[in-house]
């Protein structure tokens, strides 16, 4: 690991007021969560249609039955626990460095890391709304609802709020991203491969000098960063 990035990454954390962190899905893999395009992602997986059909809304809609079984034997890891970057991350929220987190993942890791200040991008797993009567649910009581979840409530399907292929990203959920990024005087982008729009797109709207991209592979924009390393998010964290 480069020594001196390490020590200039300390030394911006020190000095930081409104620090964001914006992280995808190899904030988790630590947490025994699988990334998407890592050699055992979730793209690389066996599956009866590829992983980018069956999460699209439209085959929610055409094969529920098959939309369901993915969703919890691929998606959903709730055994999973906060790991070293989770921590990390709240700790500086707690200590008035970090103004705010925005992520790419659907876990709710950083919540119960202790994080309060979280934008999800793509929604969570730990709420579930019935389609017909808006009942909601957290995971533990969706995961009694039957294969295809239904409403005891009504007898509706109950859908995880979770952003689908197809389907837009929630408009305020993006305005205090967006806002937060604007105004962060340091932003560190890690364990993204940052080809997914439009949350990749977020980092054009830092106005500072101090942006950080961590991540094990280099990545399409590490030519804007001030600091880029490729190293494990779990090692460089570890450090810090």
């Amino acid at each position: 690991m480069d020594e001196q990035k390490l020590e200039t990454l300390r030394t911006w954390i020190a000095e930081a007021k409104r620090m964001v962190f914006f992280g995808g899905a190899g904030v988790s893999t630590e947490s025994g969560i699988p990334d998407f395009r890592g050699t055992d992602g979730l793209y690389h997986q066996q599956f009866s249609d590829p992983p980018e059909t069956v999460i699209s809304h439209s085959y929610y809609l055409r094969k529920p039955e098959t939309f369901y079984r993915f969703y919890r034997t691929r998606m959903l890891y709730p055994d999973a626990r906060p790991n070293i970057v989770h921590e990390k991350l709240a700790q500086w929220e707690r200590e008035g460095r970090l103004a705010a987190i925005v992520t790419q993942n659907i876990d709710g890791l950083h919540q119960m890391a202790g994080s309060r200040n979280v934008f999800e991008l793509h929604g969570s797993v730990h709420r579930n709304t019935c389609q017909k009567c808006g009942a909601t649910y957290d995971l533990a009581q969706f995961l009694t609802l039957g294969d295809v979840p239904v409403c005891p409530v009504c007898g509706g399907r109950v859908k995880p709020d979770v952003v689908l292929y197809e389907e837009p990203l929630e408009p305020l959920t993006i305005e205090g991203a967006v806002d937060a990024i604007r105004r962060a005087d340091v932003l560190i982008v890690a364990g993204t491969s940052l080809t997914v729009y439009p949350a990749a797109a977020f980092l054009d709207d830092y106005m500072g000098s101090r942006l950080v991209l961590i991540n094990k592979t280099p990545t399409p924009r590490d030519n804007i960063a001030n600091l880029a390393l490729h190293e494990k998010l779990g090692d460089v964290f570890s450090r810090l």
